[in-house]
């Protein structure tokens, strides 16, 4: 069974998840945001061990509290798409930009590809591929518990910003079309702003999917 925490860090309050086995106490940190030692700690006091670091994209905001988190666990792979990577070597100067300090995270250690499985104790994620908002970006899905962490593709009531560079709005809505759209209406939706949603939900009330 899964068990989530969520954790709006940052200035931009950019959701954090934490993603759990409730049998075997095997977590993943999900795009980790700001305030690695904060994260850290809701770990520990959990009583959850953490086998992987997933990144659903690299824009600063999303990976504030990696450099951190990383040299708290230096033996837990931090895992992206490839076409992440180039991002990534940019955020600490991207959130200069942004007025948004953060510390230079640490390459990643392992190379997601669409259609993969990430297992997370007795969790099971699929790795489904959303560009648009960003290179790379992806979405960890799990059917079985109806849950999909997808990052800034798609929000309660809206969709991910696409004038960014490498964005694209059509990219953006064939992802969420051929990638989530296609997900049953019970699958709780964890997106990296505001509020969880639903599949059903987003389906029939968000002015840009209606």
């Amino acid at each position: 069974m899964l068990e989530v925490k969520k954790l709006p860090l940052g200035r931009l309050q950019t959701n954090c998840y934490i993603a759990a086995c409730s049998e075997t106490k095997k977590a993943a940190i999900i795009d980790p945001s700001d305030d690695g030692l904060t994260i850290a700690r809701v770990v520990d006091e959990a009583g959850w061990t953490v086998t992987h670091i997933l990144l659903t994209h690299t824009h600063f905001d999303h990976v504030g509290g990696l450099k951190t988190l990383h040299d708290l666990m230096p033996d837990v792979p931090v895992a992206c798409h490839p076409d992440a990577l180039e991002m990534l070597t940019h955020a600490e100067a991207a959130g200069e930009r942004w007025q948004v300090p953060i510390l230079q995270p640490d390459p990643a250690d392992r190379l997601l590809a669409a259609g993969e499985t990430v297992s997370v104790g007795n969790v099971a994620f699929q790795v489904l591929l959303t560009p648009g908002h960003a290179p790379g970006h992806v979405t960890f899905y799990s059917a079985a518990n109806q849950a999909a962490f997808v990052g800034d593709v798609l929000f309660r009531g809206s969709v991910g910003r696409t004038d960014f560079p490498g964005c694209s709005h059509d990219v953006l809505m064939h992802s969420i079309e051929t990638q989530l759209l296609t997900l049953p209406d019970e699958t709780a939706v964890y997106p990296g702003h505001g509020a969880i949603t639903t599949i059903g939900r987003e389906r029939v009330s968000n002015p840009f999917l209606v």
